[in-house]
């Protein structure tokens, strides 16, 4: 059986971007490395989890595009469900995070908002589907 486990964001400080989760989100942290250099934060199912740009590049000898906020973000998103975007919006933009669209809701039913967090990454934060 093969099952979603984690996706693992490459950040400059690791320390800095785990407690922005957790202020930003409410996520509790489920390991830290002593160095600082990995950690996870518990955010339902599937762990999220930052290593250091450093630690990254000493796995890919080819190097990777790293995430930059003065440049368009990856075309690729995080996605957290919540009962009450614009609440978890205000929280969020409050903790750091830099709103890119406002909460419009989809024609589905969606509600559906997008931020970008403290380094860079797109995070999609919407309403369950119905």
């Amino acid at each position: 059986m093969i099952k979603f486990a984690y996706t693992i964001l490459y950040v400059e400080d690791v320390v800095k971007t785990m407690g922005f989760y957790q202020r930003a989100f409410g996520f509790s942290e489920k390991m830290l490395a002593p160095d600082d250099s990995y950690g996870e934060v518990a955010s339902g199912e599937t762990i999220l989890s930052f290593a250091q740009k450093s630690l990254a590049k000493s796995n890919l000898r080819g190097g990777f595009i790293e995430s930059d906020l003065s440049k368009q973000p990856f075309g690729i998103e995080i996605g957290f469900t919540t009962d009450d975007v614009a609440e978890t919006i205000r929280q969020v933009v409050a903790a750091g995070a830099i709103l890119i669209e406002e909460p419009k809701t989809k024609p589905w039913g969606q509600k559906v908002a997008y931020v970008r967090d403290l380094d860079g990454f797109l995070i999609e934060i919407c309403s369950e589907m119905n």
